[in-house]
C-alpha cells in the first residue's frame, strides 16, 4: 500500500507534467490551473516536511516507550526489594514496641553479673545498629520506588500525548494527499485525459535511474509504473516505451497487448524457478527482476503468428526486442525485453 508521501509525490508530478508551461511565461501567468500546480509543489514540500517530523516523533516515541519498559521493570524490582524488607521491619516495629528503652533491654538478659551486663549491652548495640540499617534501607527502597513510579507516570502521560500527535500527523498526511488527488483527478477529467495519457503522466522517467540502484527483484513499489494491463508493472523507462508499443499494437489489432508477466519480485522469481528448474532464470538474475521484461500472450506467444511477426518487426522502434537466446535456447517466443541486447 503506497504511503501518503509516495502518493502525493506522484500527484505533484502529474500536476507539473500536465501543466508544463515554462516558468514566467504569459501562458503560465494566465493559466487558471497554474495555481493548482503551485499548490501541488507547496503541498509536496509540506508533506515531505510533515513526514520527516512524523518520523522523528515516531523515533522519539519508540525511545520513550523503551525507557518506560525499563522503568516499569526497575519499578517491579524496587517493589520486590521493598516487599522483602517488610517482614524484618514488622518484627523491628514489634520489638521496639515491647522494649521501650535500653534499660528494659538489659532486664531481658538478667541482672547482677557485670560481664553478662556488658555482653548484653553489646548485643543491644548491635541490634540497634542492625535496626538502623534496616530503617535506612527501607527508606532508600521507598524513595526509589516513589521516584520510579513518578517517572513511569510521566512517561505514560507523555507517550499518550505523543501517540496522539503521531496519529494526527498520519491523518493529516492522508487528508492532504487525498485532497490533492481529488483536485488532480477533477482537473484531468476536465482535460479529457484518457487512460494512456494518465498512465504516462503518472510515470516519472527520472525514477528509472534510481530504480537501477536496487538489487534484482527488490525494486520498491514507488520506482515502478503501472501498465495498461491490470496488475502489471515495469521500471519507468521501460513502462513509458511499452505505452507507445502498446498504443501502436492497439491501432493495428484493435486491442491492448496481452501480458502474462512483467516485473517479477525476488520471491516470485524463486517461485517460478521452483516450478520450472533449469528453464526459468536463476533467482536474482532475471530481467523481469530489473523491471525491463514482459511475457506476452494474445497470439504473440506463438512464433510465426501475425501478432508475433508484427511485434518482431516493430518492437525496436520503441526500445523493445526479442533476445537472440529466446529463439532457441530456451525457446520463448513470448519473452521480450527493453533496452540494449547484450552481445
Amino acid at each position: 500500500m503506497p504511503t501518503p508521501r509516495a502518493a502525493v509525490l506522484t500527484v505533484a508530478f502529474l500536476v507539473l507534467a500536465s501543466l508544463g508551461a515554462p516558468a514566467g511565461s504569459a501562458a503560465q501567468r494566465d493559466d487558471p490551473l497554474d495555481a493548482l500546480r503551485r499548490q501541488a509543489v507547496q503541498a509536496r514540500d509540506e508533506l515531505e516536511k510533515a513526514t520527516r517530523t512524523m518520523e522523528k516523533r515516531r523515533k522519539t516515541l519508540a525511545e520513550s516507550e523503551e525507557k518506560l519498559r525499563t522503568t516499569l521493570k526497575d519499578l517491579g524490582a524496587a517493589e520486590a526489594d521493598l516487599n522483602r524488607i517488610r517482614g524484618p521491619l514488622a518484627r523491628l516495629a514489634n520489638a521496639a514496641y515491647q522494649q521501650q528503652d535500653a534499660a528494659g533491654s538489659m532486664t531481658v538478659f538478667g541482672r547482677g553479673d557485670p560481664t553478662l551486663a556488658l555482653r548484653s549491652g553489646a548485643d543491644v548495640g548491635h541490634i540497634a545498629r542492625t535496626q538502623q540499617r534496616l530503617v535506612e534501607q527501607a527508606d532508600r527502597f521507598q524513595k526509589r520506588r516513589e521516584t520510579l513510579a513518578s517517572t513511569a507516570q510521566t512517561l505514560q502521560s507523555r507517550n499518550a500525548v505523543d501517540k496522539t500527535r503521531v496519529q494526527q500527523d498520519i491523518d493529516g498526511l492522508k487528508a492532504k494527499s487525498a485532497s490533492l488527488t481529488r483536485e488532480l483527478t477533477a482537473m484531468l477529467d476536465k482535460m479529457n485525459a484518457g487512460r494512456d495519457r494518465r498512465l504516462e503522466l503518472a510515470c516519472d522517467k527520472d525514477l528509472a535511474g534510481d530504480a537501477r540502484r536496487f538489487p534484482n527483484g527488490l525494486i520498491p513499489q514507488r520506482f515502478l509504473c503501472a501498465l495498461p494491463q491490470r496488475g502489471e508493472q515495469l521500471r519507468a523507462d521501460a513502462a513509458l516505451a511499452f505505452y507507445k508499443l502498446n498504443a501502436a499494437y492497439k491501432r493495428r489489432f484493435g486491442r491492448d497487448m496481452c501480458v502474462t508477466d512483467s516485473y517479477r519480485s525476488l520471491a516470485a522469481q524463486h517461485r517460478v524457478y521452483a516450478q520450472r528448474p533449469g528453464f526459468a532464470a536463476v533467482p536474482g538474475t532475471s530481467n523481469h527482476g530489473k523491471g525491463q521484461a514482459v511475457d506476452l500472450c494474445g497470439g504473440v506467444q506463438n512464433a510465426g503468428s501475425v501478432q508475433f511477426r508484427w511485434v518482431e518487426a516493430n518492437a525496436r522502434r520503441y526500445g523493445w526486442f526479442h533476445p537472440a537466446w529466446a529463439y532457441s535456447n530456451p525457446f520463448e517466443p513470448w519473452h521480450w525485453e527493453f533496452g540494449e541486447e547484450e552481445r
